[in-house]
C-alpha cells in the first residue's frame, strides 16, 4: 500500500511541474519547445550547401565543342619563351584565358611548344590567321586548333593502350581524324625511322580523340625526316600538321 501511495504522489508532482502556469499569466499554460538534434540540423545545412555548390559548378561547365574551338597549339617556339611572353603574343588578338609553355619533367627545359586558350572562337581564329608561320626569336612558329569536337561517336570505355615511351626526339601531330588510333599513327610514321612510341590524346575515360597526338623517335635526324615528309600529308582523309615537340 505504501508503494502505491508513493507512486501516486510522484505522478501528481510530475503533472504539476509539466502543467505549471507562467507567473505573469496565471491562466496560460507554460509553453513546451522542441529543438532538433544538433547533428540533424548540421546535416540538413550541409545538404543545402552541397546543392548550391552543384548548381554553381554546373553553371561554370562548358560543352567540349566550345572549348575545342578556343584552345590552340603553339609549336616550334624558342626555348626561352615564358608563359607570360606566350600570353603577350596572343593578347594582341583577344583575351587570353590561359597560356602555358610545356617543360620537360626531367631536364626542366622548354619542349618548344605550348597551349593557349582564347576567350572566343573568333579570337582563336584571328590568332591563327595572324601568328601561324610567323617568326618568333628566329623560329617559324606553328599555331593550330588542338582539339576537334567529335560528335556521334561511341563513348563506351576505351581499350587500354600501350604505355607511351617519352623521348627528347618527339613530334606533335595535329588535326588527326577521329578514326586515327595509336597503332595507325605509329605505323604511318614508321616509314621514316624507328618509332619508339606513339599516342593519340583522348578525352579521359572515353575513346574520344582530342584531334592530336605525339610520336617519339631514336634520333633528331628521324624527327627532321618525319617533319619534312609528313607535315601537310594526308592521313585518314585529313591533312595533318607535324612539328617538333
Amino acid at each position: 500500500m505504501a508503494t502505491t501511495i508513493s507512486s501516486l504522489a510522484a505522478t501528481h508532482s510530475l503533472h504539476r511541474r509539466c502543467c505549471r502556469s507562467s507567473p505573469s499569466s496565471p491562466s496560460t499554460p507554460a509553453r513546451v519547445s522542441f529543438r532538433a538534434a544538433p547533428l540533424a540540423v548540421a546535416a540538413a545545412r550541409a545538404r543545402r550547401r552541397a546543392a548550391v555548390q552543384v548548381v554553381a559548378s554546373s553553371a561554370l561547365l562548358e560543352a567540349p565543342e566550345e572549348l575545342a574551338t578556343r584552345k590552340l597549339y603553339v609549336g616550334n617556339i624558342p626555348r626561352t619563351v615564358t608563359n607570360d611572353e606566350l600570353s603577350a603574343m596572343f593578347a594582341e588578338h583577344g583575351t587570353v584565358v590561359r597560356a602555358e609553355v610545356m617543360f620537360d619533367k626531367y631536364s626542366g627545359r622548354s619542349r618548344r611548344f605550348g597551349f593557349v586558350t582564347m576567350s572566343t572562337p573568333e579570337e582563336a581564329n584571328a590568332a591563327i590567321e595572324s601568328l601561324n608561320d610567323t617568326e618568333v626569336g628566329g623560329r617559324k612558329i606553328k599555331v593550330n586548333v588542338t582539339e576537334s569536337f567529335l560528335p556521334n561517336i561511341d563513348v563506351s570505355a576505351p581499350e587500354p593502350e600501350p604505355a607511351f615511351v617519352d623521348s627528347q626526339y618527339k613530334v606533335y601531330v595535329g588535326n588527326l581524324a577521329k578514326t586515327v588510333t595509336t597503332e595507325v599513327l605509329k605505323n604511318f610514321f614508321s616509314e621514316k625511322g624507328e618509332v619508339l612510341s606513339a599516342t593519340v590524346s583522348r578525352v579521359p575515360g572515353t575513346p574520344k580523340s582530342k584531334g592530336f597526338g605525339f610520336v617519339t623517335f631514336s634520333s633528331d635526324e628521324e624527327v627532321e625526316a618525319a617533319v619534312s615528309t609528313f607535315n601537310n600529308a594526308e592521313l585518314e582523309g585529313q591533312t595533318i600538321r607535324v612539328n617538333k615537340a
